[in-house]
């Protein structure tokens, strides 16, 4: 305790008038970047929502002010963890993990798990809805970071190294399929895939390891009749524009009807129930559409910002000598990284569909707070590793 008051006692709001540097508390690109993307995801969610609001419950603000609603929690969840120690979250990473692992058992329990559209997802806590798929991959990145802190000596061989990861993906990734959710499990194994190759692994463990995890999402579309549908609908949407091809021909609609500059906000046609999710998955369609290609290059360009900002963090922790927060770093950039990737993809059809929000802007409450406090860690670790350079002079 007395180490915690004394680094907080070393503010780092004050001048350092010999270094002649300006001294920041927070980071304020990862902060810039955030309230950019919020700001704009508010905005959006309120003119896609507005039709489907008002049809559904009969008020056309309704969606609009439930995200207000979740942006107000998740930026409180980021201002705790904004002043939670970073060694906290490496000594109780194995009981999150088991959290998240519990939580997936208890959403596939009869009766308890919220179902919608043929999924189970949520777990309904009041007037909140807990979705364990979201939590779940950013509690992977929290163990798997400190695992590979942990096991540093031992990466170079496969049991230790990669294989006993991949044993504790699987668990999580079989649970969240029965949901079904594989695009959650597509994120997930992608990230730490990505975190085990940044901390060492041998480059043909990793590409094993790869190709079992491509062969085996392949397997899981090929016996899956849906999922199947899914990727003839992707390769040809227009083929069958009224059922398999339906979601993506209405967002590549939107994209071409904004051009570049867009029709103007609020002006969008695609919103008015022909593009489904439309302020939550294809929340970037309505901003395309509406926004043009300046607005989906703003929204591309500020992500951008964001993860090439946390990888940085992550050298900078890597320079102070805090391989845990180092790993976690890079673990929660791949994360939003990935996510994001992933959804644009969809919404330009890039890549077959997915149910996978845009980090920070998309309407929901556990991708909100779940994302909200992934950048909290962001700014706590680059808080303490400056902090820790600054000591080092």
């Amino acid at each position: 305790m007395m180490r915690i008051a004394a680094l907080n006692a070393k503010s780092p709001a004050a001048p350092s008038r010999a270094a002649g540097q300006v001294r920041y508390k927070w980071d304020p690109v990862i902060l810039l970047s955030v309230f950019l993307l919020m700001a704009l995801g508010a905005l959006m969610v309120q003119s896609a929502s507005i039709s489907i609001a008002a049809r559904t419950t009969g008020n056309p603000d309704y969606y609009f002010l439930r995200h207000l609603v979740h942006m107000g929690i998740g930026l409180l969840a980021m201002y705790a963890v904004m002043l939670t120690p970073v060694r906290y979250w490496e000594r109780t990473g194995p009981w999150l993990l088991f959290l998240g692992i519990v939580l997936l058992i208890v959403v596939l329990v009869p009766g308890v798990g919220l179902r919608v559209n043929g999924s189970v997802r949520w777990i309904r806590l009041g007037a909140f809805n807990l979705q364990p798929s979201e939590l779940m991959k950013l509690l992977m990145v929290v163990y798997v970071a400190g695992y590979l802190v942990r096991r540093q000596d031992r990466l170079r061989r496969f049991v230790p190294g990669i294989l006993m990861i991949g044993l504790v993906v699987a668990v999580a990734g079989t649970l969240i399929l029965q949901q079904p959710d594989l695009g959650a499990v597509v994120v997930m194994c992608a990230t730490v895939l990505g975190m085990a190759f940044l901390a060492g692994v041998r480059f043909w463990h990793f590409l094993v390891v790869l190709a079992a995890g491509v062969g085996g999402m392949a397997a899981l579309t090929w016996i899956s009749p849906y999922r199947l549908e899914r990727i003839v609908g992707f390769l040809d949407p227009w083929a069958d524009p009224f059922d398999s091809g339906f979601q993506l021909v209405q967002a590549l609609i939107a994209f071409g009807r904004g051009e570049t500059l867009g029709v103007g906000l609020g002006a969008s046609v695609q919103k008015l129930f022909y593009l489904p999710a439309a302020h939550t998955d294809f929340l970037l369609a309505v901003l395309a559409e509406e926004l043009g290609f300046i607005g989906v290059l703003a929204v591309i360009l500020t992500f951008g910002v964001l993860i090439v900002r946390g990888l940085r963090i992550g050298l900078q922790a890597q320079a102070a000598g805090q391989r845990y927060a180092a790993r976690l770093a890079q673990g929660i950039s791949l994360l939003l990284g990935m996510q994001a990737m992933v959804n644009m993809g969809v919404n330009m059809g890039l890549l077959p569909t997915k149910g996978l929000t845009l980090p920070l802007m998309s309407y929901g409450g556990s991708s909100m707070v779940v994302s909200a406090v992934a950048v909290g860690l962001l700014l706590r670790i680059e808080r303490e590793a400056r902090l820790e350079a600054w000591r080092r002079r």
